[in-house]
């Protein structure tokens, strides 16, 4: 199994000067990164301020309501974001507006998450136009092949420095940088409910998740994985792999 990374460092290296010369390659000498105050967020957050000095960074953290942001501001501490780089926007307001208009419930977790994400992809890419600056995503590589995104809200972006990493790699990597452990601890969250969780809404760990996708990606035999197990992210796999083709288009 490959899901350790052999050379912490080199990684860092090599997502560093990625995130460098597009930057460059682009014109662009800022980055608009949202904060959630995950680990994802936080190891993207920590990469870009190395690529671009935190003078270069600005941080947006976009809870609904009275959703704690303690964690966001911790990472942006612990990069040395200045003050007059970091902005708070609460996007209740917009959100409850806009499901009001087309009827959705609080029942309806789903669409509302979805409605939620939305609502920060344009915020985020308003501060971008503002800034004259490229959003920095935040997707991993598991999320990306379980489909766990919502298209056009949070999967949007123009520069993504971890999408290579699976989930349990963001882990070994934020340990490398000495993220703080309480950001490192937290159970993965899209924070679009209250007690939502990734794992529990996929009905399997990132741990399982990775080594099946791994495994799959390879084209190798899926071992020391119980059979349901695998059955489940495979299946979800194949439910969500039009995430991955979208928009469908006639090609002339």
């Amino acid at each position: 199994m490959s899901l350790q990374l052999p050379n912490p460092q080199q990684t860092v290296n090599e997502i560093v000067s990625f995130l460098q010369q597009t930057y460059t390659a682009v014109q662009k000498t800022q980055a608009v990164i949202a904060v959630s105050g995950g680990i994802d967020s936080a190891l993207s957050l920590t990469l870009v301020v190395r690529a671009l000095s935190a003078q270069n960074v600005i941080a947006v953290a976009m809870p609904y309501g009275d959703q704690d942001i303690a964690d966001s501001k911790m990472i942006l501490e612990f990069n040395q974001i200045p003050q007059e780089n970091w902005q708070v926007i609460n996007i209740k307001s917009v959100v409850d507006a806009a499901a009001e208009i087309v009827g959705i419930g609080t029942e309806d977790k789903i669409r509302l998450g979805n409605l939620m994400a939305r609502t920060r992809m344009m915020m985020i890419y308003d501060l971008a136009k503002k800034h004259d600056a490229l959003v920095c995503g935040t997707e991993n590589k598991s999320e990306k092949y379980l489909g766990y995104f919502t298209r056009f809200g949070d999967e949007a972006s123009d520069v993504e420095p971890i999408v290579g990493l699976y989930k349990t790699q963001v882990h070994q990597l934020a340990e490398f940088l000495n993220l703080p452990l309480k950001i490192r601890l937290k159970p993965p969250t899209a924070e679009l409910w209250d007690g939502q969780t990734d794992e529990a809404e996929l009905g399997f760990t990132y741990e399982v998740a990775d080594q099946v996708l791994e495994q799959l990606i390879a084209g190798t035999e899926i071992t020391g994985i119980e059979p349901e197990l695998v059955k489940k992210v495979v299946e979800r796999i194949e439910e969500m792999e039009f995430k991955q083709r979208v928009p469908y288009t006639l090609n002339k």
